[in-house]
């Protein structure tokens, strides 16, 4: 059996993995203790996030013809690489989160939602919260004027008597 039928599987699961992705980030893991790089693959799981290391001639070719070709330039040294389709900020956001304790992780490049960032923009989108924490700040900001107004009616209830209005005597 010739290499490239041997590659051509894993070059194949890098492809499917990144199809459909929001976001795929490059790291360079070197340093990491076995403790850290535990702890950073636990927390990318339960995010969601798939991360792998594959060798970058694999990742290059996966990258062949989508989107996410424009991050060859960065295919160079140890590769590790963090891909989620369902949140677009989650592999920076941890990655990101990791970096600032660990100092051997290093941010290469990603795409998301379509757009190369080099590592600085990488730290940006890092900042930006969780999906879920963006629709809790919606809904509460969206509560809180329904609620005000409930508590201004019912103080106006209390005001006149607990809610209960007295009627003027009917003359007859």
């Amino acid at each position: 059996m010739a290499k490239v039928e041997l590659k051509q599987p894993v070059v194949q699961a890098i492809a499917d993995d990144v199809k459909d992705a929001q976001a795929v980030v490059l790291v360079d893991y070197r340093g990491l203790t076995v403790a850290q790089d535990t702890a950073m693959r636990k927390e990318l799981r339960e995010a969601g996030v798939i991360y792998k290391v594959c060798k970058n001639t694999m990742m290059r070719r996966a990258f062949e013809g989508t989107e996410f070709a424009g991050l060859d330039e960065y295919l160079e040294g140890p590769s590790a690489i963090a891909i989620s389709k369902d949140d677009a900020t989650a592999p920076a956001r941890i990655l990101c989160k990791f970096a600032k304790d660990v100092k051997a992780l290093e941010l290469k490049a990603g795409v998301v939602e379509g757009s190369v960032y080099d590592s600085k923009a990488l730290e940006e989108v890092g900042k930006i919260p969780s999906r879920e924490v963006l629709l809790g700040r919606l809904f509460g900001s969206m509560q809180s004027p329904i609620t005000n107004f409930a508590r201004v009616l019912n103080q106006i209830a209390e005001k006149n008597g607990g809610g209960v209005s007295e009627e003027a005597p009917v003359e007859e």
